[in-house]
């Protein structure tokens, strides 16, 4: 089954910084939107970026923008999200979503709906 693959979580402190990856090398299909989805424990997924692949356009969660910043890699579906000045409210496991349909499709980017290839996860722990 397709999947993107997702790494670059860890645990830090409040106020640190963490880099994640996401790798859709292992598809032949080439990704119109990317994304980053969270689920922190006991609580649903939310959308936290997304990422146009043919422009670069980008949306992102009130809650991390000016903190987190999604960019596209060099390489065919790729996508980064350096996310800075994180709080232990960022503690989550985050997820690499991707569609092949334009982000803003329908209206919502952040449906987790619209995206029918996910990774695996990776943890991202932020103590205070």
């Amino acid at each position: 089954q397709a999947q993107p693959v997702e790494s670059g979580g860890g645990s830090v402190q409040a106020g640190g910084s963490l880099r994640l990856s996401c790798d859709g090398s292992g598809y032949t299909r080439t990704d119109e939107c990317m994304g980053w989805f969270r689920q922190p424990p006991g609580k649903e997924r939310e959308g936290v970026a997304v990422i146009s692949s043919p422009d670069g356009t980008t949306s992102y969660a009130d809650s991390v923008k000016g903190r987190f910043f999604i960019s596209r890699g060099n390489a065919k579906n790729t996508v980064y999200l350096q996310m800075d000045s994180l709080q232990p409210e960022d503690s989550a496991m985050y997820y690499c979503a991707t569609s092949s349909l334009w982000c803003w499709h329908g209206g919502r980017w952040d449906s987790p709906e619209k995206y029918d290839y996910w990774g695996q996860g990776t943890q991202v722990t932020v103590s205070s």
